[in-house]
Formats: C-alpha cells, sequence, structure tokens
C-alpha cells in the first residue's frame, strides 16, 4: 500500500476494515495520520516513528506496544499493519481481543506464557521507580498466586485471560479515543 497517494483506494478501505473495527471515515483519518508519519513517502514507518503519537508517546509499555505493530519485526510497519494493531485499542473492539493484545504485550519472549519476570519487567515499566523492588515482588507473588490456576510458575493465555476476567477491567482497557486522535 504504498503511501504516495493521497487517498486509499476502496479495495484498500474494504481490506482493513475486514481485519479493523474502523470506519471507511477512522480507516481515512488514519490514513492521512499514517502519510504525515511516512515522511520519506516510502509507505511505511520507522519504530521510532510511533513517539510521534501523543497517544502512545506517553505510554510507558510503548516498547511492547511498537512490537505489536511491527509483526514481521523488519523494523518498519506498513498502513495495514498499522491499522489492524491500532484496531485493538479501538473503544469498540473486542474485549477478547484486547485481552490477547495484552497478553502479548506481557509475553515478551513470545513463547505463550507470562513468566514471574515478564510480570515484574512489565510492572517495572508502569510504576517506574515509584515501587521498591519488594513492593514489586509481592504484587507478581500476589498475581501468579491467584491467575496461576495450574501452579504452573507462570500464566497461559487460559490463567491470564481468566484473571483480567476476573478483575472486571471492562471495555475501557486498551482503549484509546480516536476521535480526538490527532490526525
Amino acid at each position: 500500500m504504498g503511501v504516495s497517494r493521497s487517498t486509499l483506494r476502496t479495495e484498500e478501505i474494504e481490506e482493513i476494515q475486514d481485519v479493523s473495527v474502523f470506519s471507511q471515515r477512522e480507516i481515512k483519518k488514519l490514513y492521512k495520520r499514517f502519510k504525515r508519519l511516512d515522511k520519506e513517502e516510502k509507505g511505511s514507518i520507522n519504530v521510532e516513528d510511533f513517539n510521534q503519537i501523543p497517544e502512545l508517546s506517553m505510554n510507558p509499555l510503548l516498547p511492547r506496544i511498537i512490537s505489536l505493530f511491527d509483526s514481521n519485526r523488519d523494523g518498519q510497519v506498513n498502513f495495514k499493519q498499522f491499522a489492524k494493531t491500532l484496531s485493538c485499542f479501538h473503544p469498540n473492539a473486542d474485549q477478547h481481543d484486547k485481552i490477547k493484545t495484552l497478553f502479548k504485550i506481557y509475553d515478551i519472549n513470545n513463547d505463550g506464557f507470562v513468566t514471574r519476570d515478564e510480570i515484574e519487567k512489565i510492572l517495572k515499566m508502569m510504576v517506574g521507580s515509584n515501587l521498591t523492588k519488594e513492593q514489586i515482588s509481592d504484587i507478581v507473588d500476589e498475581t501468579l498466586n491467584e491467575a496461576d490456576i495450574h501452579n504452573k510458575g507462570k500464566l497461559d493465555y487460559d490463567d491470564f485471560f481468566k484473571s483480567i476476567e476476573k478483575i472486571g477491567c471492562g471495555q475501557n482497557m486498551l482503549s484509546i479515543s480516536f476521535y480526538s486522535f490527532d490526525m
């Protein structure tokens, strides 16, 4: 999907709608934003360009979020990858998709499990130096004690899903307001 054009073709919009929850209007706005990020007009953006998106740049988990966008791990994100990944942050996205995304954020080594070490790393990203090592360790212990149903010492997706569902994060989890999205 080249970005040198000023608009998307109808079939490109339909293709994005098939893999996202965005309306045609939202896709067109996302495309305009994408083109502004793609200063070199090469049809893709660097993962570093995500720092220019205020709604993402202020998120302490940005490095993990970026890893979701760059699905083929080439350091570049095309418009389809951009829209597909942002779709899970849409307020109307399916809650199961949001939980899958959250699991991927926690599963740093992509092995299908969230370990004690991964929970600790994510927690440190979120709280910075606001908690002591002991406090972080206590939170991780409590999380594993409650969520690790089969005492494996790590969480599979099922454990993770049940734990998130149990605390009732609601539909606002992982949501960005696309109506205020600077496009």
